[in-house]
């Protein structure tokens, strides 16, 4: 693993060497820059990006005091990204550590500033889909085919959206529908029969616009592997997935004032659940042996539905009330039908095979809620938003005995959230903004109300440098599952405190005249009060352990991005994130002052790529990340490794495209978690086209 020092090395060359290198060549290279084949200059193209979640409104990158990076439509094509998980890959600041597959249907996990899964908001449209029950959110569940861009904001965002918010926010923006007619499809095959076909419909008629669409992805995921550590190798089974996504969006506009809209997600997965791999020690240790099985299943249900209103008021255009109602089901079941488990025992070790009781666990969530916001321009330099949120969450979940039929509660609870929150934005003078925000949070829990306020500050130095800095205060609810589970190896309990984030960073955005920008954000987290597990030894009345607030740590880092035209049509875009989470306090005594496990990880991200305005693309993109501890206490590890990947797109007319897609093109082999191997090299082709 990296030391402080040599992460701080890497960062200078891959922010400073790659500018060093080629602005020489660029100076030059502007001269011929034929001015017709962009539209507007590459750094105002990246400063115009929108952005919604910094600011809960309609927003550019280049407002506001927030760090922010997004990947848009056209981008997730070309990079070949199937689900939202795959669209984050070469974003920085957000690490991928925690999927257990490169496979489409692969969990998908989510680090952001020393945050877990569950402390990472996950916005479907501008509002929560965490899972409140066990928390977190599968990003693997949402494919690209309904994707119109993704925001990823570090750093957290409670002031705006609430719990969950801790080390940041992605907000997934979805398309929307079109004022003329069109039709989109895409058909792609790849290895390990692979198959994803898609169809989206768009129209608008008179006051009334729609947009359907149906998407299929399957594979079976059959490929070979190897783990030297385990002296293993053998074939993926039992790796299939299938899911069938249908999408509905419409929209009503009787005037231009007035705008109500509907939204419908229907997001099935049928997968199998193959296990890992047997880990003996060393490096890993006990604890990863979890057999290779052939039978266990796991379902996934999800259905979000969305009914909006948008209603300018007043007689201008600077006064917008929004009011949205949403209800979600999130239903999951996992069946293990795994007979035997195989164990490592005995001092030299051995294999000892145990038989399983099969079982069923299953979760069924609930969720309604609405959100209601003013937003309000005061003047030409100021703007208030302010409004009220409410989520109510029930979830339950159970465990049958298949053998016997016998079912057994996990929990069947409902976690009420409601708040007040405003943030007001003023531009002092030419150069110098500031945004300061509050929310009050009101839940159903005794300890669950929360104020988290945020400050931003903003200045401009010149045409081409924007100093900001920010402050700001986030929070997590426990999730039922840390409240009410009556499981008695992990009991509930009802008393934990919310954890607290607070997350301080300073950044500067360079220009690099108009070719291209650089934008650096150094950032320290802390979070505190975090929920751990804390055994009972020997269990009292069956107890054998229960939550609570044991823990905290402190990430300090720096996130770097940046992008270049560096000659016509040909781009170069690097971005690195560093990060160093250290554990303060746990419940073992053991774990202070270690690096906490999966967060650590350094991820560079390298990508060369051209395009023109008649559709051609090729891109080669580099992927790398850092070795990182899979435990608290540093005693296992896995490797880093890096991956470059392939695209290509040709263009057959100006509405039909030929895609091919070859991914980790050197075939290196490595585990994202262990006991769970890549997939190695795949390749996938398809087309694209658009009536």
């Amino acid at each position: 693993m990296l030391d402080v020092g040599s992460r701080f090395g890497y960062l200078v060359f891959a922010c400073g060497i790659f500018p060093l290198l080629v602005l020489p060549a660029l100076a030059q290279n502007q001269q011929d820059i034929d001015l017709e084949e962009i539209e507007l200059t590459v750094t105002e193209k990246l400063l115009r990006r929108p952005v919604t979640s910094t600011q809960r409104r309609d927003a550019t990158l280049q407002d506001g005091t927030r760090p922010a990076y997004t990947i848009e439509r056209q981008e997730i094509e070309q990079q070949g990204a199937r689900t939202a998980k795959e669209a984050l890959k070469f974003l920085p600041g957000i690490l991928g550590g925690g999927t257990v597959g490169t496979e489409f249907n692969a969990l998908s996990g989510q680090f952001i500033r020393g945050s877990n899964t569950a402390q990472v908001l996950i916005l479907l449209d501008g509002r929560p889909v965490n899972n409140l029950g066990g928390g977190g959110f599968d990003l693997s569940e949402i494919p690209a085919s309904i994707i119109e861009r993704v925001e990823v904001i570090p750093g957290g965002g409670s002031t705006l959206y609430g719990s969950d918010a801790i080390g940041g926010i992605i907000n997934i923006v979805t398309t929307r529908p079109t004022a003329k007619f069109t039709a989109n499809g895409k058909l792609e095959l790849g290895s390990y029969s692979f198959n994803e076909q898609t169809i989206q419909l768009s129209q608008k008629v008179g006051e009334f616009s729609y947009l359907a669409g149906f998407s299929r992805l399957q594979a079976q995921n059959n490929y070979a592997f190897s783990i030297p550590e385990a002296n293993f190798s053998g074939v993926r089974v039992n790796n299939d997935g299938i899911s069938q996504n249908a999408n509905l969006k419409l929209t009503y506009e009787p005037t231009d004032r007035t705008k109500l809209s509907f939204t419908a997600f229907y997001l099935p997965k049928n997968q199998g659940v193959p296990g890992g791999v047997p880990i003996p020690d060393p490096p890993f240790g006990q604890g990863f042996f979890n057999s290779l099985t052939d039978n266990n299943r796991k379902f996934t249900d999800q259905v979000f539905l969305d009914l909006g209103w948008e209603q300018q008021l007043g007689e201008g255009k600077d006064s917008l009330l929004l009011v949205r109602v949403f209800n979600d089901r999130l239903n999951t079941r996992f069946d293990n039908r795994t007979e035997f488990a195989d164990t490592l025992v005995g001092n030299p070790p051995r294999l000892q095979r145990t038989a399983q009781t099969l079982r069923r666990f299953e979760t069924r969530q609930n969720s309604f809620g609405f959100q209601i916001q003013h937003n309000w321009k005061l003047s030409a330099t100021q703007i208030l938003n302010y409004g009220f949120d409410y989520r109510s969450t029930n979830a339950v979940n159970e465990t049958t005995n298949l053998a016997t039929s016998v079912v057994s509660p996990g929990y069947n609870a409902t976690l009420s959230q409601g708040a007040l929150f405003a943030q007001y934005s003023n531009d002092l003078t030419d150069r110098f903004s500031i945004t300061g925000g509050v929310r009050q949070e009101l839940s159903s829990l005794a300890n669950g109300s929360i104020t988290t306020p945020s400050v931003g500050l903003k200045y401009v130095i010149g045409d081409a440098t924007v100093l900001r800095a920010n402050y700001i205060r986030n929070f997590r609810t426990p999730t039922i599952a840390n409240l009410f589970n009556a499981n008695p190896t992990n009991i509930g309990n009802p008393n934990l405190l919310p954890e607290i984030g607070d997350s301080y960073e300073i950044g500067i955005d360079q220009k690099l005249g108009d070719i291209g920008l650089l934008r650096l954000t150094g950032f320290s987290n802390n979070i505190s009060n975090l929920v751990a597990f804390k055994r009972i030894t020997p269990p009292v009345d069956g107890v054998s352990g229960t939550w609570q607030n044991l823990g905290q740590v402190v990430t300090n880092g720096l996130e770097a991005a940046l992008n270049l035209q560096i000659a016509p049509n040909l781009f170069l875009s690097a971005n690195y994130t560093l990060n160093d989470p250290r554990i303060l306090s746990s419940v073992n005594p053991g774990e202070s002052g270690k690096e906490l496990r999966f967060a650590g990880a350094d991820k560079l991200n390298i990508g060369l790529s051209y395009e023109n305005s008649q559709g051609w693309y090729v891109g080669l993109l580099m992927n790398s990340l850092s070795g990182f501890p899979t435990n608290n206490t540093n005693t296992e590890f896995l490797a880093g490794q890096t991956t470059f990947d392939l695209r290509l797109q040709a263009p057959i007319n100006d509405r039909t495209y030929l895609t091919f897609g070859m991914e980790n093109i050197f075939d290196q082999r490595f585990q994202l978690f262990p006991g769970f191997p890549d997939g190695g090299r795949t390749i996938r082709a398809g087309f694209r086209f658009q009536l």
